[in-house]
């Protein structure tokens, strides 16, 4: 897999848990541990995001 289409998949990744993240979010009894561990997540992906895009 290049280097391009890795970070592709890694910005739909990222594009898909930011949905589900607004969605619980936003929900009347939001579960705090599945946030946290969430937006620990998207902070993974998008360090690797920029990782991978100084390459």
């Amino acid at each position: 897999m290049s280097i391009e289409s890795r970070v592709v998949t890694l910005r739909s990744k990222h594009a898909d848990l930011e949905r589900v993240l607004d969605h619980e979010q936003h929900r009347p009894a939001p579960d705090s541990q599945m946030i946290k561990k969430m937006k620990v997540e998207k902070l993974r992906l998008k360090e690797e995001i920029a990782r991978l895009s100084l390459h």
